[in-house]
């Protein structure tokens, strides 16, 4: 790729995150630093639904290289080479649309960057005032925010191998999550309307240390689903080809390196291998959202009890993100996996993950 079309890339990546602020603005009539962590986590928020859009409407290679499109910053430039790919494969990942959708969500991601930029600028700037352990955090997220794009770019030029785009994801929800803290520990100094000036972050109590190691492992294992096609590998609920516990292959289902709908040895991997991807991931939703009511029901009901309504509000709101999350899931089944539920699937797990991270300061008055 030219050295133009890097810097059109750069400039493209100023101006959304310029956009993105100017419209903040709109609204406000300054920023400070909290507000500029909070609107990077919701923007962050809305990439990971627009990468499952990505991936749920099979545009990941619709430009097969990486950071632009066939050596260009944008599909326009591209189209004389996207046409001639899609003659040559009328049903081949490579169209037109599908170029626009990759490259958009190139073009967000890099915004994100540039947010995240200026939030690791300022806050080593400004590092006597708001503390070592913003600054730290800071630059923590601005390494992870590299290596997530590190990925983003193996997931094109590795040809969607299914543990790529699972780590894929997978960091892209914890940069989402390193946000969401960092703007609680700015709260935490700056105060908030949720009252959290002189709040001490404590240790996190046992069902909150559970429901996060649950969360990822469950996060991870819808991951492996989405990314090996496995949605639809059982048709039927509750059970699985009229069994509670059909025929499966573990081994060949979650060898982690392979290429994509190949196993280890290449061979096409089978229907019992796609099976137990799902099937571990439905069963596994169990205990995941049993910690989750117990956790919401633990939350809400301090929160009675003293007469917190920020405890009440985040009880409820855990309890509903579960029950959204099952509703979902199920209908990515019973409905043979519409896009809309498929991608409120992937936004309840992110939102689920935000409210374990919010309660972190508050958990160990419940533990």
């Amino acid at each position: 790729m030219t050295w133009v079309a890097w810097i059109q890339l750069a400039l493209i990546g100023l101006a959304i995150a310029a956009t993105v602020i100017f419209l903040f603005l709109l609204k406000n009539k300054n920023i400070n630093f909290s507000r500029l962590v909070w609107l990077t986590a919701f923007f962050t928020f809305d990439l990971i639904l627009f990468g499952a859009f990505t991936r749920l409407t099979d545009s990941g290679l619709g430009c097969p290289d990486w950071p632009g499109c066939y050596g260009t910053s944008n599909p326009l430039a591209a189209l004389t080479d996207i046409r001639a790919a899609e003659a040559a494969m009328p049903t081949g990942p490579v169209t037109l649309s599908k170029a626009w959708i990759e490259m958009l969500h190139r073009y967000f991601a890099m915004g994100v960057g540039v947010l995240i930029i200026a939030i690791s600028i300022w806050a080593w700037v400004k590092r006597h005032v708001l503390g070592p352990r913003i600054m730290w955090t800071s630059l923590g997220i601005l390494i992870l925010v590299c290596v997530q794009g590190a990925f983003g770019a193996w997931t094109v030029t590795m040809k969607l191998q299914p543990i790529i785009v699972t780590i894929h994801l997978m960091l892209g929800l914890s940069l989402l999550a390193s946000l969401v803290y960092l703007y609680t520990l700015s709260q935490l100094d700056q105060g908030s309307s949720w009252q959290m000036r002189g709040t001490k972050v404590t240790y996190p109590s046992v069902w909150l240390v559970l429901a996060f190691i649950a969360l990822i492992m469950q996060i991870f294992l819808g991951g492996w689903v989405s990314t090996n096609y496995a949605v639809l590998a059982c048709e039927d609920f509750p059970l699985c080809h009229g069994q509670w516990v059909p025929v499966m292959d573990m081994k060949s289902g979650f060898q982690l390196w392979r290429e994509l709908g190949l196993t280890k040895t290449g061979e096409v991997l089978a229907l019992p291998a796609l099976v137990a991807i799902h099937w571990v991931h439905r069963v596994m939703a169990i205990f995941v959202l049993s910690i989750l009511f117990a956790l919401a029901y633990k939350v809400h009901g301090y929160g009675k009890n003293t007469q917190s309504v920020r405890h009440q509000h985040l009880g409820l709101i855990l309890a509903f993100l579960a029950l959204l999350q099952l509703l979902t899931g199920m209908s990515n089944i019973i409905l043979d996996w519409p896009l809309i539920a498929a991608l409120m699937h992937t936004g309840g797990a992110a939102a689920i993950l935000v409210v374990l991270v919010r309660l972190l300061p508050l958990s160990r008055r419940f533990s």
